[in-house]
């Protein structure tokens, strides 16, 4: 299993600095800084409790810090009112770890309520081609007409993404994309995430604990240290290291 390759742009979509969030006396972020480039899947690494979905939700104006500053695709998270962060939240596109379907609707209706609710003036056979040309992308196109309940976990996390990507998104968040899976199905969402990188030329953030995952699909690595990103590059060199508190996440994954 080789690492992924650096992307070489360096035009940032999201821009993290100085940023602190703390709940009652714990301080999760303690001086955050980040940048995420135009067309890279960036991994962020970190222990449990250690800040990494308080971050993706601070990006996405879930939360805000007490301090510091997130610039999403040019514009200040924190100073958009209610209208301008619905439609910068239109361009940014979430992977839940629960998959996040309507057990009530059908795949086909799950995948059809995004559109409906965003883009109100497309037509029945625009739908439906957005519908097909998703589920292609996710190779589930045998689903549409099948319930939530009757699909396994990896295929709940495909249709999750393939909702996600309908809005045609510019930004992926994705959190623990591969948790509770199977080691087969974990490499084949590994796969999923690269290709929807190349197809749909996403700028991701990829929060996972899985080694393997951030290995096969991160350009590069930012690992979550005390409350700041204290070791970020590639793979290698993220983890080319005696930092103890670096090591044993290492050992953890490939050793035990």
């Amino acid at each position: 299993m080789e690492a992924k390759s650096k992307t070489t742009t360096t035009e940032t979509v999201i821009s993290i600095r100085n940023v602190e969030k703390s709940f009652g006396d714990y301080q999760v972020l303690k001086g955050a800084d980040l940048d995420l480039y135009k067309g890279e899947n960036l991994v962020v690494l970190g222990r449990s409790g250690t800040g990494k979905s308080v971050l993706i939700k601070i990006i996405s104006g879930l939360l805000t810090q007490d301090a510091g500053t997130v610039s999403v695709l040019g514009k200040e998270v924190s100073q958009l009112n209610a209208k301008e962060l619905l439609e910068l939240r239109l361009r940014i596109g979430f992977s839940f770890q629960s998959s996040a379907l309507y057990d009530s609707m059908t795949i086909r209706q799950n995948l059809e309520f995004p559109l409906i609710r965003n883009k109100k003036n497309l037509t029945k056979g625009e739908i439906n081609k957005a519908v097909e040309t998703v589920l292609d992308a996710v190779g589930l196109m045998q689903t549409i007409n099948q319930m939530p309940s009757e699909l396994s976990g990896g295929q709940k996390k495909r249709i999750g993404i393939a909702r996600t990507l309908i809005l045609q998104p510019e930004i992926m968040l994705y959190d623990e994309p591969t948790a509770g899976l199977d080691p087969i199905t974990c490499l084949e969402i590994n796969r999923l995430i690269n290709e929807v990188q190349e197809r749909y030329k996403t700028s991701s953030i990829v929060i996972t604990h899985d080694l393997t995952c951030a290995k096969e699909v991160g350009n590069r690595i930012a690992m979550l240290l005390d409350g700041q990103f204290q070791r970020a590059g590639t793979f290698d060199e993220v983890f080319d290291t005696d930092d103890q508190r670096v090591t044993p996440f290492f050992e953890y994954n490939f050793i035990q």
